[in-house]
C-alpha cells in the first residue's frame, strides 16, 4: 500500500496501475503457496514460525528506522513527464513487493489455512477466496495510489513532508515489534 501511494505521488496513478498488476501477481502466488504447503510446514515446526515472525519483525523495525531518519525533498514529490519506469520494471517492482514481504507471509499463513475445508474441493475454495483477496487488494490500493495523487498536491503547499516519514517510521517501528514480540 505504502508502494501504491508513493508511486501515485511521484509517477501517476495511471503508469502505478503496472506496479499494481504485478503486486497482485505476487499476492496470488503467497496465497496459492500459503494454502498448498507453507501453513502445514509450519503448523508442524511451530518454531519455524516463531524465528521467522522475530526475523521479519526486525526487518520491519530496521525499515521503519530508516524512515524515520530519511529527509524529504518537496522537488521530488512531483509526477514526471518521462518516467524512468518502464512497465516491465514496475511489474517487477509490484512482484517482488509482494513475494519478499514478510508482513504478506506471515498473515496469510497465519490466516487462510483455517478458512478452507479439507472434506471440499480445494480447487474451487482457492480460486473464490483468491478472488476475494486479489479484489480487495486492488481496491485498496487504488485507493492508496489515489490518495497519493492528493497527498503530493498538499506536500507540494504546505511544509509538512518532513512529518511523513517521522510518522511512517514509527509506525512501521509499532508493527515490528508486534509483529516480533506478540
Amino acid at each position: 500500500m505504502s508502494l501504491a501511494m508513493s508511486l501515485g505521488m511521484t509517477i501517476g496513478l495511471k503508469k502505478t496501475l503496472w506496479m499494481m498488476l504485478g503486486e497482485l501477481i505476487g499476492v496470488a502466488i503467497v496465497v496459492v503457496c500459503a494454502v498448498l504447503g507453507v501453513a502445514s510446514v509450519i503448523l508442524k515446526y511451530p518454531a519455524v514460525f516463531e524465528v521467522a515472525k522475530v526475523i521479519s519483525g526486525a526487518y520491519i523495525i530496521f525499515v521503519g528506522a530508516r524512515t524515520w531518519r530519511t529527509k524529504v525533498e518537496i522537488e521530488s514529490i512531483h509526477i514526471t513527464k518521462r518516467s524512468t519506469s518502464t512497465s516491465l520494471s514496475l511489474i517487477n517492482k509490484g512482484l517482488l513487493t509482494a513475494v519478499l514481504n514478510p508482513k504478506g507471509w506471515a498473515f496469510t499463513v497465519s490466516l487462510l489455512p483455517p478458512f478452507f475445508d479439507l472434506e471440499k474441493p480445494l480447487a474451487l475454495q482457492l480460486s473464490v477466496f483468491l478472488m476475494i483477496i486479489l479484489v480487495s487488494e486492488l481496491l485498496c490500493m487504488f485507493l492508496y495510489a489515489s490518495g497519493g495523487r492528493g497527498l503530493r498536491k498538499l506536500l507540494n503547499s504546505n511544509d509538512k513532508a518532513q512529518y511523513i516519514n517521522k510518522i511512517g517510521g514509527i509506525l512501521l517501528i509499532g508493527v515490528g515489534l508486534w509483529l516480533a514480540f506478540l
